[in-house]
Protein backbone atom coordinates (compact mmCIF):
# COMPACT_ATOMS: atom_id res chain seq x y z
CA UNK A 1 0.00 0.00 0.00
CA UNK A 2 1.32 3.70 -0.91
CA UNK A 3 1.12 6.14 1.67
CA UNK A 4 1.21 9.94 1.50
CA UNK A 5 3.79 11.96 2.46
CA UNK A 6 4.57 12.17 6.40
CA UNK A 7 3.24 8.49 7.25
CA UNK A 8 5.70 5.61 7.59
CA UNK A 9 4.70 2.29 7.78
CA UNK A 10 6.58 -1.13 9.33
CA UNK A 11 5.91 -4.52 10.55
CA UNK A 12 8.67 -5.98 12.48
CA UNK A 13 8.28 -10.76 12.46
CA UNK A 14 7.28 -10.34 16.27
CA UNK A 15 3.90 -8.95 14.67
CA UNK A 16 4.73 -4.99 15.96
CA UNK A 17 3.78 -2.64 13.74
CA UNK A 18 5.24 0.72 13.47
CA UNK A 19 3.20 4.15 12.40
CA UNK A 20 5.19 7.21 12.26
CA UNK A 21 4.41 10.97 12.08
CA UNK A 22 6.90 11.69 10.00
CA UNK A 23 6.95 15.66 8.67
CA UNK A 24 9.59 16.43 11.49
CA UNK A 25 10.25 19.96 9.13
CA UNK A 26 6.81 21.29 10.03
CA UNK A 27 6.41 19.53 13.76
CA UNK A 28 5.21 16.16 12.37
CA UNK A 29 1.93 18.08 11.73
CA UNK A 30 -0.89 16.50 9.48
CA UNK A 31 -2.66 17.24 6.36
CA UNK A 32 -5.18 16.26 4.64
CA UNK A 33 -3.37 13.35 2.39
CA UNK A 34 -2.37 11.96 6.05
CA UNK A 35 -6.17 11.88 7.38
CA UNK A 36 -7.14 10.14 3.92
CA UNK A 37 -3.67 7.87 4.58
CA UNK A 38 -4.70 7.24 8.60
CA UNK A 39 -8.04 5.77 7.51
CA UNK A 40 -6.89 3.32 5.00
CA UNK A 41 -3.91 2.09 7.63
CA UNK A 42 -5.88 1.59 10.98
CA UNK A 43 -8.39 -0.42 8.51
CA UNK A 44 -5.17 -2.02 7.19
CA UNK A 45 -3.46 -2.85 10.86
CA UNK A 46 -7.14 -4.00 12.35
CA UNK A 47 -7.96 -6.26 9.32
CA UNK A 48 -4.25 -8.16 9.10
CA UNK A 49 -3.58 -11.16 10.96
CA UNK A 50 -0.05 -10.76 11.24
CA UNK A 51 -0.08 -7.36 13.12
CA UNK A 52 -1.01 -8.45 16.74
CA UNK A 53 0.29 -4.73 18.24
CA UNK A 54 0.57 -1.42 16.80
CA UNK A 55 3.09 1.67 17.98
CA UNK A 56 2.43 5.22 17.02
CA UNK A 57 5.08 7.93 17.41
CA UNK A 58 6.69 10.72 15.87
CA UNK A 59 9.59 11.23 13.60
CA UNK A 60 12.66 12.77 15.81
CA UNK A 61 13.31 13.89 19.44
CA UNK A 62 11.32 17.46 19.40
CA UNK A 63 7.66 16.79 18.38
CA UNK A 64 5.40 14.10 18.39
CA UNK A 65 3.02 15.77 16.54
CA UNK A 66 1.87 19.61 17.23
CA UNK A 67 -1.70 19.21 15.62
CA UNK A 68 -3.01 20.37 11.98
CA UNK A 69 -1.00 22.00 9.30
CA UNK A 70 -1.41 25.33 7.88
CA UNK A 71 -0.28 24.53 4.85
CA UNK A 72 -2.01 21.07 4.21
CA UNK A 73 -5.39 21.30 5.83
CA UNK A 74 -7.66 22.55 3.20
CA UNK A 75 -11.53 23.06 3.75
CA UNK A 76 -12.53 22.58 -0.06
CA UNK A 77 -14.94 19.18 -1.53
CA UNK A 78 -14.54 15.96 0.21
CA UNK A 79 -12.03 16.71 2.76
CA UNK A 80 -13.61 19.79 4.66
CA UNK A 81 -14.62 18.84 7.86
CA UNK A 82 -17.63 21.24 8.10
CA UNK A 83 -19.59 19.13 6.25
CA UNK A 84 -21.07 15.53 7.35
CA UNK A 85 -21.18 13.77 10.84
CA UNK A 86 -18.50 13.27 13.42
CA UNK A 87 -18.30 9.60 11.86
CA UNK A 88 -17.83 10.69 8.32
CA UNK A 89 -15.23 13.30 8.50
CA UNK A 90 -13.12 12.54 11.30
CA UNK A 91 -10.50 9.40 11.23
CA UNK A 92 -7.37 10.22 12.87
CA UNK A 93 -7.07 7.95 15.58
CA UNK A 94 -7.72 4.10 16.36
CA UNK A 95 -10.43 4.93 17.96
CA UNK A 96 -12.61 6.41 15.39
CA UNK A 97 -11.41 3.98 13.24
CA UNK A 98 -12.70 1.19 15.37
CA UNK A 99 -9.39 -0.39 16.06
CA UNK A 100 -9.73 -3.26 18.60
CA UNK A 101 -6.00 -4.81 18.38
CA UNK A 102 -4.20 -3.15 21.57
CA UNK A 103 -2.36 0.16 20.44
CA UNK A 104 0.71 2.18 22.19
CA UNK A 105 1.40 6.11 21.63
CA UNK A 106 4.74 6.53 22.15
CA UNK A 107 5.21 10.51 22.95
CA UNK A 108 8.84 11.68 22.13
CA UNK A 109 8.32 14.93 21.80
CA UNK A 110 5.49 18.03 21.73
CA UNK A 111 2.13 17.69 21.51
CA UNK A 112 0.02 20.10 20.26
CA UNK A 113 -3.99 19.91 19.23
CA UNK A 114 -4.95 17.45 16.95
CA UNK A 115 -1.92 15.38 17.65
CA UNK A 116 -3.98 14.85 21.21
CA UNK A 117 -5.92 12.02 19.01
CA UNK A 118 -3.35 9.68 19.22
CA UNK A 119 -2.63 10.09 23.07
CA UNK A 120 -6.45 9.91 24.10
CA UNK A 121 -7.83 7.70 21.77
CA UNK A 122 -4.79 4.97 22.07
CA UNK A 123 -4.69 2.46 24.74
CA UNK A 124 -1.32 2.64 26.32
CA UNK A 125 0.69 5.97 26.30
CA UNK A 126 4.54 5.92 26.72
CA UNK A 127 6.12 9.01 27.28
CA UNK A 128 10.09 10.82 27.09
CA UNK A 129 10.79 12.96 29.89
CA UNK A 130 11.34 15.93 27.02
CA UNK A 131 7.32 15.08 26.49
CA UNK A 132 5.46 18.42 26.26
CA UNK A 133 1.43 18.37 26.20
CA UNK A 134 -0.14 21.83 24.89
CA UNK A 135 -3.64 22.83 23.05
CA UNK A 136 -3.73 26.15 20.99
CA UNK A 137 -7.43 25.62 20.07
CA UNK A 138 -8.41 28.86 21.49
CA UNK A 139 -5.63 31.05 21.10
CA UNK A 140 -6.32 30.84 17.31
CA UNK A 141 -10.28 31.46 17.83
CA UNK A 142 -11.06 27.52 17.80
CA UNK A 143 -12.81 25.29 19.80
CA UNK A 144 -11.60 22.88 21.88
CA UNK A 145 -13.81 20.00 21.53
CA UNK A 146 -13.08 16.24 20.42
CA UNK A 147 -9.18 16.25 21.35
CA UNK A 148 -10.35 17.99 24.82
CA UNK A 149 -12.77 15.75 25.85
CA UNK A 150 -10.89 12.90 25.34
CA UNK A 151 -8.33 14.46 27.60
CA UNK A 152 -10.66 15.31 30.33
CA UNK A 153 -11.75 11.53 29.99
CA UNK A 154 -7.99 10.13 29.92
CA UNK A 155 -7.22 12.21 32.86
CA UNK A 156 -8.71 14.60 34.57
CA UNK A 157 -11.85 17.50 34.01
CA UNK A 158 -9.20 19.80 35.44
CA UNK A 159 -6.33 18.94 33.50
CA UNK A 160 -8.68 19.46 29.82
CA UNK A 161 -9.79 23.06 31.07
CA UNK A 162 -6.25 23.70 31.62
CA UNK A 163 -4.99 23.18 28.83
CA UNK A 164 -8.02 24.50 26.81
CA UNK A 165 -8.42 27.61 28.26
CA UNK A 166 -4.63 28.37 28.92
CA UNK A 167 -3.83 27.88 25.09
CA UNK A 168 -0.40 28.65 23.74
CA UNK A 169 0.73 30.49 26.93
CA UNK A 170 0.80 26.90 29.09
CA UNK A 171 2.90 23.76 28.52
CA UNK A 172 2.27 20.71 30.35
CA UNK A 173 5.59 18.58 31.39
CA UNK A 174 5.60 14.79 30.82
CA UNK A 175 5.85 14.61 34.52
CA UNK A 176 2.79 16.13 35.71
CA UNK A 177 0.91 14.65 32.53
CA UNK A 178 1.67 11.14 34.19
CA UNK A 179 0.94 12.38 37.57
CA UNK A 180 -2.54 13.40 36.37
CA UNK A 181 -3.23 9.94 34.28
CA UNK A 182 -2.65 11.65 30.33
CA UNK A 183 0.52 9.22 30.48
CA UNK A 184 0.53 5.65 31.85
CA UNK A 185 4.75 4.98 31.60
CA UNK A 186 6.97 7.52 31.87
CA UNK A 187 10.58 6.81 30.41
CA UNK A 188 13.42 8.94 32.50
CA UNK A 189 15.93 8.53 28.87
CA UNK A 190 14.02 10.45 25.81
CA UNK A 191 16.20 8.07 23.80
CA UNK A 192 14.68 4.68 25.14
CA UNK A 193 11.22 5.37 25.09
CA UNK A 194 10.66 3.70 21.79
CA UNK A 195 12.40 0.61 22.64
CA UNK A 196 10.41 0.80 25.76
CA UNK A 197 7.26 0.40 23.98
CA UNK A 198 8.51 -2.21 21.51
CA UNK A 199 9.35 -4.13 24.74
CA UNK A 200 5.91 -3.53 25.89
CA UNK A 201 4.34 -4.72 22.46
CA UNK A 202 6.27 -7.72 22.53
CA UNK A 203 4.70 -8.37 26.41
CA UNK A 204 1.52 -8.05 24.81
CA UNK A 205 1.73 -9.85 21.42
CA UNK A 206 2.51 -13.06 23.81
CA UNK A 207 -1.08 -13.26 24.65
CA UNK A 208 -4.27 -14.21 22.79
CA UNK A 209 -5.45 -11.82 20.35
CA UNK A 210 -8.97 -12.47 20.74
CA UNK A 211 -8.73 -12.33 24.29
CA UNK A 212 -6.79 -8.84 24.06
CA UNK A 213 -9.46 -7.68 21.78
CA UNK A 214 -12.48 -8.50 23.16
CA UNK A 215 -11.02 -7.35 26.33
CA UNK A 216 -10.33 -4.05 25.42
CA UNK A 217 -14.00 -3.77 23.67
CA UNK A 218 -15.29 -4.40 26.81
CA UNK A 219 -13.00 -1.41 28.68
CA UNK A 220 -13.76 1.21 26.22
CA UNK A 221 -17.22 0.53 26.28
CA UNK A 222 -17.07 1.46 30.00
CA UNK A 223 -16.15 5.33 28.39
CA UNK A 224 -19.22 4.93 26.19
CA UNK A 225 -22.42 3.48 27.81
CA UNK A 226 -21.58 4.05 31.55
CA UNK A 227 -20.59 1.67 34.43
CA UNK A 228 -24.09 -0.57 34.33
CA UNK A 229 -24.85 -0.87 30.64
CA UNK A 230 -21.12 -1.54 30.25
CA UNK A 231 -20.72 -4.67 32.59
CA UNK A 232 -23.87 -6.12 30.28
CA UNK A 233 -21.81 -5.96 27.66
CA UNK A 234 -18.59 -7.26 28.80
CA UNK A 235 -20.02 -9.78 30.41
CA UNK A 236 -21.42 -10.62 26.29
CA UNK A 237 -18.25 -10.02 25.30
CA UNK A 238 -16.81 -12.90 28.33
CA UNK A 239 -19.46 -15.44 27.68
CA UNK A 240 -18.07 -14.95 24.07
CA UNK A 241 -14.85 -16.09 24.22
CA UNK A 242 -15.81 -19.05 26.01
CA UNK A 243 -16.28 -20.57 22.48
CA UNK A 244 -12.94 -19.48 21.45
CA UNK A 245 -10.15 -22.14 21.14
CA UNK A 246 -7.79 -19.97 22.50
CA UNK A 247 -10.39 -20.73 26.27
CA UNK A 248 -8.88 -24.14 26.11
CA UNK A 249 -5.36 -23.55 25.22
CA UNK A 250 -4.51 -21.13 27.75
CA UNK A 251 -5.03 -23.23 30.45
CA UNK A 252 -3.23 -26.11 28.48
CA UNK A 253 -0.04 -24.40 27.50
CA UNK A 254 -0.03 -23.51 31.44
CA UNK A 255 -0.16 -27.31 32.85
CA UNK A 256 2.04 -28.19 29.88
CA UNK A 257 4.28 -26.16 30.34
CA UNK A 258 5.11 -24.36 26.79
CA UNK A 259 4.36 -21.53 24.60
CA UNK A 260 0.73 -21.54 23.94
CA UNK A 261 -0.17 -21.55 20.21
CA UNK A 262 -2.65 -18.85 19.89
CA UNK A 263 -5.78 -18.60 17.43
CA UNK A 264 -5.99 -15.21 15.90
CA UNK A 265 -9.27 -15.99 14.10
CA UNK A 266 -12.19 -14.26 16.01
CA UNK A 267 -14.65 -16.81 14.41
CA UNK A 268 -13.08 -19.58 15.12
CA UNK A 269 -14.71 -21.60 17.44
CA UNK A 270 -14.16 -25.27 19.80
Amino acid sequence: MELPEGLDYTLDDDGIALITLNRPYEGNALTNDMHKGLRTLWRRVDDDPAVKVVIVTGAGEKHFCTGGSVAGLSTDGETSLKQGTLEETTHWSPYQNKVWKPIICCVNGLVNGAGFHFVVDSDIVIASSNAQFMDTHTSVGQVGALENMGIAMRSTMGTALLLTFAGKGYRMEAERAYQVGLVDILEPDPTTALARAHALARTIAANSPVAIRLSKQAIWGLAEQGYGRALENGWQLLRLHWGHPDFDEGPRSFRERRKPAWNPDPNARR
